[in-house]
């Protein structure tokens, strides 16, 4: 059995090196000779050790942190999200920290106190919505480098944000759903996400820009499960039960309420997509991953995840560094693709 050691300086007395060399080797190996290298490594193998990782960051100016915040752990779009901003975290040598909000304001406030706590270089967030505690923000943006994600607050009009271009997905989809079939209803969301209030804003201009007539349903909530997926099957449920829309073309807030209303089709005996002209056709927006394995395969508009996670890790490392910098918001947006598959 390998002897258990508990501190660097036991350490560095089992190996034969100096503790400064042994700290400068966990903090970064090009400042320590290949002898050296050599020496520590071979010792590591000989022992049973681990790094305490708080202890030697802290003793350095950055803690090589960066914390995000996403609001649900349940929604796989975020898990691809967080999937992309620790990939390009690591590249640029950087530990990724997260927090989950839990889609509740005083979670989300508990968790930036958390990262600050934590002394973490700099933090993205993707915010709640009309929820979120706009102060907390402020204050998270007074203390660190910050980038909002995914969604944006429109009263932060001094802190940069990375995201996809709604008004070009949003558009794409609708002019799309013009093309081959009638032109599409939106089926939207209670008044709390952001996303959803800029794609329903984007349909209505898409279709007033095509001559056509916008008709938005589902903004209020029919029960209080009306969250993404419950909210889509209830409202379409209730629809279909009063022979509303059975033939329309629907063009859901975002994928997981295109899911409820492909169930609500599903239990009233309908088939979307299945006549390509003046049939009930359902379509989303994000390309949620399960998106290709529902029935009928969901059409949609793909948010590139990996784009944004790396965009928004990049613009970080520029405010860390303090590199192109500039005095006003910088904001990025990057386009969305067209996926077409059965549903529409």
């Amino acid at each position: 059995m390998k002897p258990k050691i508990h501190t660097m300086e036991e350490l560095a007395a089992a190996i034969g090196v100096s503790r400064p060399t042994l700290s400068r080797y966990f903090q970064d190996p090009s400042k320590v000779s290949r002898t050296s290298i050599e020496r520590i490594v071979d010792g590591l193998a000989r022992v049973d050790y681990t790094p305490n990782f708080f202890a030697m960051r802290m003793n350095r100016k950055t803690t090589g942190m960066i914390g995000v915040i996403i609001p649900y752990l349940n929604d796989l779009f975020f898990t691809r999200l967080l999937e992309s901003i620790e990939t390009a975290a690591m590249r640029a040598g950087y530990t990724v920290i997260t927090q989950c909000s839990h889609s509740d304001p005083v979670i989300e406030r508990r968790a930036v106190e958390t990262l600050l706590s934590m002394s973490v270089d700099g933090a993205i967030v993707a915010p709640l919505g009309n929820n979120s505690d706009m102060e907390v923000y402020a204050r998270l943006n007074a203390r660190l480098p910050f980038v909002l994600m995914d969604s944006r607050p429109v009263p932060l009009k001094d802190v940069d944000f990375i995201g996809s271009d709604h008004r070009q997905s949003t558009g794409a989809i609708t002019s799309y759903l013009c093309r081959v079939g009638d032109p599409p209803i939106f089926l939207a969301m209670p008044r709390v996400n952001f996303n959803a209030l800029e794609r329903e804003a984007a349909y209505i201009e898409k279709m007033t820009e095509l001559g056509l007539e916008p008709r938005v349903i589902g903004t209020e909530a029919i029960n209080d499960a009306w969250h993404f997926e419950s909210h889509g099957l209830a409202v379409m449920g209730r629809a279909f039960a009063r022979g509303q829309y059975l033939t329309a073309s629907i063009l859901c807030a975002n994928d997981r309420v295109a899911i409820g209303a492909l169930r609500a089709a599903a239990k009233h005996g309908l088939e979307p997509g299945t006549q390509r002209r003046g049939g009930l056709r359902i379509a989303g927006h994000d390309d949620y991953p399960l998106c290709p394995f529902t029935t009928p395969s969901l059409t949609t508009v793909a948010q590139d995840v990996t784009a944004i996670g790396q965009a928004a890790i990049d613009r970080l490392l520029e405010k860390l560094r303090a590199e192109n910098v500039p005095e006003t918001q910088v904001i990025r947006l990057i386009d969305g693709v067209l996926k077409i598959r059965e549903s529409a």
